[in-house]
């Protein structure tokens, strides 16, 4: 099936370039979902890291809608009065009429302002407007879906929020309201019936059907069209919340999804076409090492073979410098995230290894939260006893000389610190006690395929049932810290409408495998020539079995177990040099259209977004590194292929410094989308006045 596309397309100069003028003084944006100031998904990240660009542009005016949540709120917000009058007004009637509503900052970047509601305080109301909800909308909400409940709560008092806002403002307002999510979905929905002077955005990042679907094991992408969507919801239980979804898309002014793989899904299931395609960005500058990324990956690195001394004591048998860490994280979803077809690949890179003699060792792990009662004993044994060899050997801060240093006593204690070393059983693939060890998918799933940690094996796995903590016994590292010291990021996922994991790992310079099923592998597919080149290996899940696919990932491992260190470093270089591609400030370009957008349709009298369809894509592509010529004569890989001069320094003909000021040349640089206040139409970039608005006078 063919990539449809949305009105504006995802190429990133697919919109017009505007000119910088636009008056923001009577025009006030509110944000609502479930997880602002609230870490329950991805999300949170979208919404924490654009927060400072959307500050920038809106200032005073923009404000976050989120549950209160008192745990959170200790840690993340600091509470102060309301600083705009209106929503000071606001605020004070609604807890003057039973409700707990609080205003604040919220301590990220950009120090965004945050309207906090206690949903529970008015946990009471919950059945007088469940049965507003029917009346109106003809939606029955059952009384144990406590998620559902929540969402009901919390549409009814945004909706009461944003009424309440619009009745005291001195002036009528132009007011955006961007809901993200089926939880916030309610309040939009209720905007539109009391016909508030609103103008609405809604967000889908992931369907609700779409998830479950996806995790039943169903061919999705190629039955899509061919769904009874009601049928499948209801046989779910989830129908009462498919509904609210699906409401909320056709009642809202604009409608976006993350990605285009996403708009397509959306369309089938949801039955509305997106407006705008809106990428999720991430903040590079908190990422950003310059040039000290490669000396960070070094650190980090080191780190984890510490880690790895301990975990394999008494079975140490491979070279720790010629050991690549890969991994794999998120949800623990077996089949969405490419759990499945990453173990299986990791089965076969291991017999090529073997048949090949390959020196090189392999290091999977999964880091995915699952239930445990605790560490595994062998594997704190395991720290422990490297911990306890390291002080034997290095007490005295230096290697002693054994000739006039050591006594007898020394060596004794020297022999039974290196006598600990010994091992009879292999070493452990999971790091914790799990609570359902017989059932568990990953753990069967190498029960299957054999890879105990064995000797003879070059593919070694490590499971880690939980999150990374720098406070952590075992491996105290935090999540940006242990990527960072890792090679590979595998994530073959076959429902992923967008992948943050990948994300962070191309601004932190460390190389990634996705799919042409996840939004991220859509979009650089879209935006760079030759993908491979730059360190980002799309998988092809949508257009192959699954069998195939396992094959093709099996050759991404092996070809890259077969880079020198150059090359990794090389390929690393090049990878980093992507980052401008994913920070907000390109990216947040899509917002601001949609935001206009959704303007015009709600204001029409005041603002005009007159937008065309595009007949090609209009923005440009990353193009191949300088160092790779684009014809194939020479027989060079995309990925940085064996010198015999590799360790000949005069001989390299590889230029990083060289290389990237061409890429520069190359690459446009990036413009934003400003606003505008003239009566006069703006004229696109491409000077016949399409995709343009005004504001009329």
């Amino acid at each position: 099936m063919p990539l449809a596309r949305s009105l504006s397309v995802t190429s990133l100069s697919g919109l017009e370039e505007w000119d910088e003028e636009f008056d923001l003084e009577d025009a006030v944006l509110f944000e609502i979902a479930w997880e602002v100031a609230n870490k329950v998904g991805g999300i949170y990240t979208v919404i924490q890291t654009k927060a400072r660009l959307t500050s920038e542009e809106w200032g005073e005016n923009y404000f976050l809608v989120g549950p209160y949540v008192e745990s959170n709120v200790r840690t993340q917000v600091e509470l102060i009065e309301p600083t705009n009058p209106a929503l000071k007004r606001s605020i004070d009637k609604m807890n003057s009429s039973g409700c707990k509503v609080y205003f604040g900052r919220w301590l990220i970047e950009g120090s965004p302002y945050v309207v906090l509601i206690d949903v529970g305080f008015t946990a009471w109301s919950l059945d007088r407007w469940k049965s507003e909800l029917w009346e109106l909308c003809s939606v029955g909400v059952p009384w144990f879906d406590r998620e559902a409940n929540d969402a009901v709560l919390f549409g009814f008092l945004t909706a009461w929020l944003l009424g309440e806002f619009a009745a005291q403002c001195e002036q009528p307002p132009h007011i955006v309201a961007h809901f993200h999510e089926w939880l916030a979905g309610l309040g939009l929905m209720l905007c539109r019936q009391r016909q508030l002077p609103v103008a609405t955005i809604f967000t889908t990042h992931a369907t609700l059907l779409g998830r479950y679907l996806c995790a039943g094991n169903v061919d999705f992408y190629n039955n899509l069209a061919e769904f009874n969507v009601d049928k499948e919801a209801g046989d779910r239980q989830i129908y009462h919340r498919y509904c609210l979804e699906r409401a909320a898309a056709h009642c809202a002014h604009v409608f976006t999804t993350v990605s285009q793989i996403t708009a397509i899904e959306a369309e089938h299931l949801l039955k509305r076409k997106p407006d705008i395609v809106t990428p999720n960005g991430l903040n590079v500058k908190k990422f950003s090492a310059m040039h000290e990324f490669q000396n960070l990956h070094a650190q980090s690195k080191s780190r984890i073979q510490e880690f790895v001394r301990g975990h394999f004591y008494g079975h140490l048998d491979f070279n720790l410098d010629k050991c690549l860490f890969l991994f794999i994280a998120g949800r623990y979803e077996f089949s969405n995230k490419g759990a499945d077809i990453f173990l299986e690949a990791l089965a076969r890179l291991n017999y090529l290894l073997r048949v090949n003699h390959s020196d090189v060792t392999v290091i999977a792990f999964f880091i995915m939260p699952a239930r445990t009662n605790n560490f595994n004993v062998e594997t704190l044994k395991g720290q422990a006893v490297r911990k306890q060899l390291c002080r034997a050997i290095f007490f005295s801060g230096q290697l002693p000389d054994v000739s006039k240093m050591l006594d007898k006593e020394d060596f004794t204690i020297m022999k039974r610190a290196i006598f600990a070393t010994q091992r009879q059983c292999q070493p452990p693939v999971c790091t914790h006690n799990m609570l359902e060890d017989s059932s568990d998918p990953i753990l069967n799933c190498v029960r299957r395929i054999g890879l105990f940690n064995s000797s003879a094996d070059r593919v070694k796995i490590i499971f880690h049932p939980e999150f990374l903590s720098s406070t952590s016994p075992l491996l105290p590292m935090d999540y940006e810290e242990f990527v960072r010291g890792c090679h590979l990021g595998v994530f073959p996922s076959y429902y992923e409408p967008w992948g943050y994991t990948p994300a962070e790992c191309t601004v932190m310079g460390i190389p990634s495998i996705s799919t042409n099923l996840s939004g991220f592998g859509c979009f650089m597919e879209e935006h760079i020539a030759d993908p491979t080149a730059y360190g980002i290996y799309i998988l092809d899940r949508r257009h192959r079995g699954v069998d195939e696919s396992c094959n093709q990932l099996t050759s991404f491992l092996f070809q890259f177990c077969k880079q020198s260190r150059r090359q990794r470093i090389i390929q690393r270089n090049r990878t980093e040099r992507l980052s401008d591609l994913l920070d907000w400030r390109y990216l947040g370009r899509y917002y601001i259209a949609a935001r206009h957008m959704a303007l015009a349709k709600a204001f029409p009298d005041t603002f005009i977004y007159d937008p065309h369809e595009p007949t090609q894509t209009t923005g440009f592509r990353y193009p191949r590194p300088a160092s790779v010529p684009p014809s194939p004569a020479l027989s060079r890989h995309s990925s940085p292929h064996h010198s015999e001069a590799e360790d000949n320094e005069e001989d390299e003909r590889y230029d990083e410094d060289l290389e990237a000021e061409k890429d520069k040349v190359n690459i446009r640089q990036p413009y934003t989308l400003p606003f505008k206040n003239k009566s006069n139409a703006v004229t696109g970039a491409n000077g016949n006045g399409d995709n343009v608005m005004s504001v009329k006078n």
